[in-house]
């Protein structure tokens, strides 16, 4: 049985075949058909940096139907991250590739090392602009809020207190 997945993709770090952060994500959405069938790509975003990390980000989303059941889809994920020259390291720090579930058609998930809808999706506009903008009516399982709604709350300007 085929699932569905949103998939958010990041790099800071120069990559010595495929060059630019822009260009590494870029690539590594093709290299995600290797886990099924990429239906929907996001265009490709600039954000600051977070954390630890020193460079800005590229960042995008896809969308991908697989067979594979959610610890294989991250295994697979892993497997792209590794191929890319992604280390182990420390948290928030700069990296060549990172690949994340962000959420999964069977709802939610929570075993070995995974966590879908990924924890702290919503408080990130670098994964909800890109989600908007090719699943915006795909709705969190917790909140019930779609991909659209959500966006729309973390970027909205506020009012200033009188």
């Amino acid at each position: 049985m085929s699932s569905t997945y949103l998939i958010a993709l990041g790099s800071n770090r120069r990559h010595h075949l495929y060059g630019l952060p822009g260009d590494v994500v870029t690539a590594a959405m093709e290299e995600c058909a290797a886990l099924g069938t990429v239906t929907a790509r996001s265009p490709v975003i600039a954000t600051a940096p977070i954390g630890a990390a020193q460079r800005r980000f590229a960042n995008a989303a896809c969308v991908i139907e697989s067979e594979f059941d959610p610890p294989a889809l991250l295994a697979g994920l892993k497997r792209i991250e590794r191929e890319f020259g992604r280390r182990s390291g420390r948290r928030w720090g700069d990296r060549v590739l990172d690949l994340d579930i962000v959420l999964w058609s069977g709802g939610q998930y929570a075993g070995r090392g995974l966590a879908v809808p990924h924890r702290d999706f919503r408080e990130r506009p670098f994964v909800l602009g890109p989600a908007a903008a090719i699943a915006p009516r795909w709705r969190d399982p917790v909140s019930g809020l779609s991909m659209m709604q959500l966006n729309a709350r973390l970027t909205r300007p506020r009012s200033l207190p009188r």
